[in-house]
């Protein structure tokens, strides 16, 4: 034993510091499932977290306060970490904002606020909150949808991010009753663990792609036969972060197993070009439409950032006449998404979310379908504020995309785009990859749904509302810059939100239709 001792006397200072440092690297790279940063920069991502915890304190008096960072803020990113971990996500002292910026949410509450009976769904389940609305119902397709959240995964593809990342999201929205976009890189094996899917495809038509490189409605058939977890189908016009523009996968990137999933040659370039080869005119739109629905019995919807709205107009006004058309529309911000885009494209093409959105809900309510369309918006709504926001304008779901990401451990590193992503999302490194913990993030993004949807109730019912689709625009005002200090959203944007048919909770429990895993299927 004295020898023993001896010898471990013996050793150099500096040599004790270097075994230190030895077992804290073995535990961060064999025994850490919790840290994906620490797990891919042993040592020195211990860092990261040090400099986190003293973050604020060192914006607040050097730097920034936690409201000036963009995309999202230290305050936004905060919420979402903390809800995901089931952690405690208040704050005190009252708010930090300053509650007289312009566009400003104010929410308005009742003296006295909506109160459940003793059978109400809530009750039991404090976050159950479906899509008031059912897709496909109106235009009688066989197989209609009413999406168990109100809140999704938005379309990210599996090669824009990794793995596991998208094992880990399509996991998270099975244990919370949500859907789950593929993004228009196709349906990977990564999307098929048991969650609802929306398969999503783009001018590539990745996934439904024929030897010439156009749409195969034999693939499409054959894609949803044996993969009955597809909900409903997604045609994307344009997406937020670069409306109009098609793009380039590199012929290096394309392994073996993203050649098959997207139907395309390994090693060989693939051009998905600006527009669509499947129709060219809005008349051909809509009959590509119908023709999906036709073939496959889904709900058909179509995606799109806005601009020009005249086109909108054709088709609102030729739905009308024809009585067909999409079942759901997602309108997508121009304020950008999880897609790489030249800043100009991302800076400046396209409206942001609240304006695009506007424009198409009043054309659309101006030919009265708006009662026949399931209303999905995209673009920084995953904060219970801004969803009541969006949810009283006439939205009927929300999709999230960056929010789900941070969830899941991204840090807005905004490295996307350099297959360098520190947290193993954004990425096709198999190294940086391992750091994801797949049950473990699956369960943070199903938390943070379900702490959104309790929260997002909360706030409903304080408004006297049981579900948010009665929200109605006088119920929201906003700050504005025109003399007044605030607006209502009809005030605002020049339009009243036609009421959604809703009678209650209960109703939608027992909806045939109801997706997620609240009815077998």
């Amino acid at each position: 034993m004295e020898s023993i001792l001896g010898f471990l006397a013996s050793i150099s200072w500096w040599i004790w510091i270097i075994i230190a440092f030895a077992l804290i690297a073995i535990r961060d790279v064999f025994f850490n499932k919790r840290h994906t940063i620490s797990h891919n920069f042993p040592i020195v991502g211990h860092l990261r977290y040090l400099l986190e915890s003293i973050g604020p304190e060192i914006r607040q008096y050097f730097v920034a306060n936690n409201r000036e960072e963009l995309p999202f803020n230290r305050i936004e990113r905060s919420w979402v970490y903390a809800s995901s971990k089931n952690e405690n996500n208040y704050e005190g002292f009252g708010t930090d904002r300053d509650i007289y910026e312009h566009q400003h949410i104010f929410i308005k509450n009742c003296m006295i606020p909506f109160q459940m009976d003793k059978d109400h769904p809530n009750k039991d389940d404090k976050s159950f909150l479906p899509c008031a609305k059912v897709m496909g119902l109106y235009n009688q397709r066989k197989k209609p949808y009413r999406p168990g959240s109100v809140i999704n995964v938005s379309a990210m593809s599996f090669g824009s991010l990794s793995a596991r990342a998208v094992e880990s999201l399509n996991i998270g929205i099975q244990k919370s009753h949500s859907y789950h976009n593929t993004g228009e890189g196709g349906l990977s094996p990564y999307h098929s663990n048991g969650g609802d899917v929306i398969f999503h495809f783009g001018t590539g038509y990745f996934g439904v792609r024929g030897d010439d490189g156009k749409f195969s409605m034999k693939k499409m058939k054959e894609l949803v036969t044996k993969n009955p977890f597809i909900r409903a189908i997604e045609i994307k016009l344009s997406q937020g972060a670069k409306p109009g523009k098609g793009g380039v996968l590199p012929g290096a990137k394309i392994t073996p197993e993203i050649a098959e999933i997207r139907g395309v040659q390994v090693g060989k370039d693939v051009l998905s070009p600006s527009s669509h080869t499947a129709f060219t005119s809005v008349p051909e739109l809509l009959q590509f439409i119908e023709d999906i629905a036709e073939e496959t019995g889904l709900p058909v919807g179509i995606k799109a950032a806005i601009g020009k709205t005249e086109q909108w107009e054709l088709l609102a006004k030729l739905m009308s006449e024809s009585n067909r058309g999409p079942d759901f529309i997602t309108i997508d911000g121009g304020e950008g998404g999880t897609g790489a885009a030249p800043p100009s494209f991302a800076d400046h093409v396209s409206l942001p979310w609240i304006y695009g959105f506007t424009a198409i809900y009043k054309i659309f309510q101006k030919y009265n379908l708006t009662d026949r369309v399931v209303f999905i918006g995209s673009g920084k709504l995953g904060f219970p504020a801004k969803a009541a926001m969006a949810f009283a304008m006439g939205v009927d779901c929300i999709n999230v995309a960056r929010e789900a990401m941070m969830s899941i451990g991204c840090i807005q590193a905004q490295v996307c785009h350099t297959n360098r992503c520190p947290s193993g999302i954004a990425t096709q490194s198999k190294w940086l990859q391992k750091g994801i913990d797949v049950p473990l993030k699956s369960d943070r993004l199903a938390q943070y749904f379900k702490t959104f949807r309790k929260e997002f109730i909360e706030i409903t019912h304080a408004s006297g509302y049981e579900h948010p689709c009665q929200f109605s625009m006088q119920d929201i005002d906003l700050n504005v810059d025109d003399g007044e200090l605030t607006k209502t959203l009809e005030e605002s944007f020049k339009y009243t939100k036609t009421p959604v048919a809703y009678n209650c909770a209960t109703d939608l429990k027992e909806c045939t239709y109801l997706g997620g895993s609240y009815n077998s299927k």
